[in-house]
């Protein structure tokens, strides 16, 4: 009898291409709503904002009726982890951590990313958080190349927490239950990507494997979290602040391939 290998499926260069065009325009959208956030706008505004250059790109927005959600993005702000639905009723604040994650389909493929941000000056503490995140998805990420299997990725994202830690002189908690995910032609694919565990498990990582990395930690240490009445919103169990990043990205010959980019 014969095994073969579990494999994470791959796309071809073409492909992978086709992918990149439709993460440039997050990547825009991203920054646009970064640049329109400030002290009295709420969450619904920045929604508009990236609904509209998505659009304006000849793209459409992924997360717009996703199992019956109400926005093009997700606005999570402070205590909120992911999935935070924009309102007019949520308007922020100086001080104030905000996960913008956004969704555009281009001819039929998926791009997907996150990134945490603050309205002015942040707290030292959560500005450490925010910083420990972003560095420990770029060094996850790092392991996205052909040859390794998933849980690779998950090992090295928790590493990196852990060194983000002392880097970063700061307490991190790896958000239970949520992690990174295959996309392509859909937004979420086989295999879910955990952000932490043993290494050397689970499917190969082919070139032109595509997975979403998304790392999200917790102020503190905290690892809970609850989901609210509305069936979306998760928030720390503690009321802590958590931050989010996420890249849509390429397993290649040359090392990993941020579909994403913000540039």
């Amino acid at each position: 009898m014969v095994f073969r290998k579990r494999k994470i499926a791959a796309k071809t260069p073409a492909e992978l291409d086709a992918m990149e065009a439709a993460g440039r325009i997050v990547g825009i959208a991203l920054q646009e709503v970064r640049a329109a956030a400030a002290p009295g706008v709420s969450t619904k505004q920045l929604d508009e904002v990236a609904e509209a250059v998505i659009r304006d790109h000849g793209a459409v927005p992924t997360f717009l009726g996703y199992n019956g959600f109400t926005g093009s993005i997700c606005a999570s702000v402070n205590d909120v982890v992911v999935h935070g639905i924009p309102s007019a009723g949520v308007v922020l604040q100086e001080g104030d951590l905000v996960s913008i994650d956004c969704g555009a389909t281009l001819d039929g493929w998926v791009g997907d990313s996150a990134w945490s941000f603050g309205i002015g000056e942040l707290a030292a503490d959560v500005e450490a958080l925010n910083r420990a995140t972003e560095w420990v998805l770029a060094e996850g990420l790092k392991a996205m190349v052909p040859g390794n299997k998933l849980t690779d990725v998950s090992h090295a994202l928790e590493q990196a927490t852990y060194a983000a830690e002392d880097r970063f002189d700061v307490a991190l908690g790896i958000v239970d239950g949520y992690g990174g995910h295959g996309i392509g032609h859909t937004m979420h694919e086989d295999p879910y990507l955990a952000n932490e565990g043993k290494p050397h498990r689970g499917p190969v990582i082919q070139e032109g494997s595509v997975l979403a990395i998304e790392p999200m930690l917790i102020l503190g240490g905290e690892v809970g979290t609850e989901v609210l009445v509305d069936e979306w919103t998760v928030v720390s169990i503690d009321g802590a602040p958590a931050a989010h990043w996420e890249h849509t990205v390429a397993a290649t010959a040359g090392g990993p391939r941020i579909l994403t980019p913000r540039v």
